[in-house]
């Protein structure tokens, strides 16, 4: 009873928060506000650390019994087992320091209250997503975070570019989900079902390539392309940055992007029966992660550089989950949580001190005017660099050891991206931290560290980035990798259908110790060439006006390809839309306008009838009388 009560007060709390300050906001004073929305994230947090530390067993609690249609029933029930107390584990402690951050970052907002607000509802739909014992609850998580992710994007709603950056993300959203939906209703049809273990069970029996099998997992990927950002559904995410930056730490960091990845991994049975679509997953994947890394190296925004920085980890997510490296997909995803939430936190002390500028060419030197900001963001810099032996070198070197075992172009691939993942990074804080200022000296004025409440939460997940990668320490450096001992369990029914090894690797120590080698060593050549290029040999970027070479006009513009839909899809369909509102306008109102000239004229004939005169009346009355009596007797209807 104490563990249901557990279980269904982790998406509660958040919930409680959204109703309190989602129907007080205006009344609430702006001192409880952040209190009472960190609260619930907090406390949640600690019920989920209560339950992982008694776990033993997956416990599956329905609360009701929720939809009934002849022998499909769907409950309302939540299941608790190591893949989701990892992500609970993600979502909830990454989540309760973006929380206590935006109350440094936006309590002087005025609408401070409602923010706080829709960062609540945000956890709690993604909380259901991830608790969910069935596809429907996911898809009641996966729909909600993506209501929330439009409301928070496009926050600032008196801007219309920011509202233009929230519809992108809501459609493009919306094409994912349909595919997701579709996906759902096939296993409703192929299995009779839609709860996990019953689905999965099924699944278990089904030959390799079922063709229905195939059409399941195909159907749910696109939905995680959407969410997670894949092509060609991935420009929504860097327009995403429209959004207050804790929105965007996130959406990008440890919630909603990860979503797909949660999603492929708890269908880990369906996509191990159905190697093509891992096959597709994995040319997709790699696409993904060069073309956004590609695109990151000449951008000047800060947030978009870790925009598609983002876009391209998650590209190495999927590339691990391809090569049915399962755990070491779900591993870069804890791993990413914690850097990738740290720079963006960072970037957001950033652009706080800076007045809101978040271009790079206007800031550097900021190490002095931000110490904690910088030895934060120099951690997180290392970390998703891959350097050992910070975090990001574990999951990524795990990754890429799965795909060496799998597909050799692939790996080199791989390891290109690596390469350019560590320059753009590295150019980044080399351009914002060091050499000059090159701000306005009003600016330079009012450069400060950012208070307590944004600076802990960076400490904290500083410490994560540093020691994240220990929780897998694989046996080649002395290790037990106790995150893949953890996770075994979920991917029993995998290795029934595969003889694949999960969360394993069948090569030597000699060849692990080589790829570790060249992946880190590739990391730290970047970094070489972007010290040298930004450091010693000061090369700013240039200013817009300024005439670039073909190449990086290119990435500069990231490849054309908003300028692509906008041609290809989005005028055509307002093209359309526009012929079909002028036909329907001229159709509708042409019917409306004949309608009332015809009635019109009518009755202006008809009341010549109304003579006043008693003795006209009675005329017309026996005329009408003849005429019905001659129509009854002689014609007969």
């Amino acid at each position: 009873m104490q563990t249901d009560l557990l279980i269904l007060l982790i998406p509660l709390l958040p919930l409680i928060g959204f109703i309190i300050n989602g129907v007080g906001f205006r009344k609430v004073p702006n001192g409880l506000v952040g209190i009472i929305a960190s609260a619930g994230p907090l406390a949640a947090f600690a019920c989920v650390l209560l339950l992982f530390t008694s776990f033993t067993d997956p416990i599956h609690t329905v609360l009701f019994d929720w939809i009934t249609i002849g022998h499909l029933n769907i409950p309302f029930a939540f299941q608790i087992d190591q893949l989701s107390l990892i992500m609970l584990l993600i979502v909830t402690g990454v989540g309760s320091l973006i929380h206590i951050y935006s109350i440094g970052y936006m309590h002087h907002d005025e609408g401070y209250g409602k923010f706080m607000a829709f960062l609540n509802l945000f956890l709690f739909f993604m909380l259901l997503l991830v608790m969910g014992s069935n596809y429907v609850i996911m898809f009641i998580g996966w729909e909600g975070v993506g209501l929330c992710s439009y409301l928070l994007i496009g926050f600032w709603n008196t801007n219309t570019s920011y509202n233009n950056a929230a519809r992108k993300a809501f459609v493009m959203n919306r094409i994912g989900d349909l595919g997701f939906l579709l996906g759902i209703f096939m296993i409703m049809g192929a299995f009779g079902s839609v709860e996990y273990r019953e689905v999965f069970e099924q699944a278990a029996g089904f030959p390799i390539s079922d063709p229905t099998v195939v059409a399941i997992t195909m159907l749910l990927f696109v939905g995680a392309m959407g969410k997670s950002a894949q092509i060609p559904l991935y420009t929504w995410l860097p327009d995403a940055m429209a959004g207050p930056t804790p929105v965007s730490a996130l959406i990008h960091a440890a919630t909603m992007v990860t979503a797909g990845i949660y999603m492929v991994v708890r269908s880990n049975v369906l996509y191990t029966l159905s190697p093509i679509t891992l096959e597709i997953m994995g040319g997709i994947a790699i696409a993904t992660a060069l073309l956004a890394a590609s695109i990151g190296l000449v951008q000047n925004d800060i947030k978009k550089v870790l925009a598609y920085s983002t876009v391209s980890q998650l590209g190495y997510m999927f590339l691990g989950l391809s090569v049915m490296g399962y755990t070491s997909g779900m591993f870069h995803v804890m791993t990413h949580a914690f850097f990738k939430a740290l720079l963006f936190l960072g970037a957001g002390s950033v652009i706080h001190a800076m007045s809101d500028e978040q271009d790079i060419r206007k800031m550097g030197g900021l190490r002095k005017y931000l110490p904690v900001t910088y030895w934060t963001f120099l951690i997180a810099t290392i970390a998703i660099s891959g350097i050992p032996p910070f975090a990001g070198f574990f999951s990524k070197d795990e990754i890429l050891m799965h795909v060496y075992e799998h597909n050799k172009i692939l790996w080199v691939l791989g390891v290109i991206g690596s390469a350019m993942t560590s320059f753009y990074m590295f150019r980044l804080l080399f351009l914002t931290f060091f050499g000059r200022f090159r701000g306005s000296e009003h600016t330079r004025e009012h450069l400060h560290e950012s208070p307590a409440t944004m600076t802990v939460p960076l400490l904290v997940l500083a410490v994560l980035s540093v020691i994240g990668g220990f929780f897998n320490i694989p046996e080649a450096l002395g290790g037990s990798a106790k995150l893949a001992q953890f996770l075994n369990p979920i991917f029993d029914l995998s290795r029934k259908v595969s003889p694949h090894s999960f969360g394993e690797t069948l090569l030597t120590h000699s060849e692990e110790y080589m790829l570790m080698g060249i992946s880190s060593g590739v990391a730290i050549l970047a970094l070489i060439v972007a010290y040298v290029m930004y450091i010693q040999r000061v090369n700013l970027p240039e200013a817009d006006t300024v005439e670039r070479p073909v190449l990086q006009k290119v990435l500069y513009n990231k490849y054309y390809i908003d300028e692509l839909y906008d041609a290809v899809i989005v005028k055509p369909i307002r093209g359309l839309s526009d012929a079909l509102y002028s036909f329907g306008e001229f159709i509708i109102d042409g019917v409306v306008a004949l309608t009332a000239w015809v009635v019109k004229e009518t009755s202006g004939q008809l009341r010549k009838l109304q003579t006043g005169s008693i003795g006209f009346y009675v005329f017309a009355m026996a005329v009408s009388i003849a005429v019905i009596l001659w129509f009854r007797f002689f014609i007969r209807f």
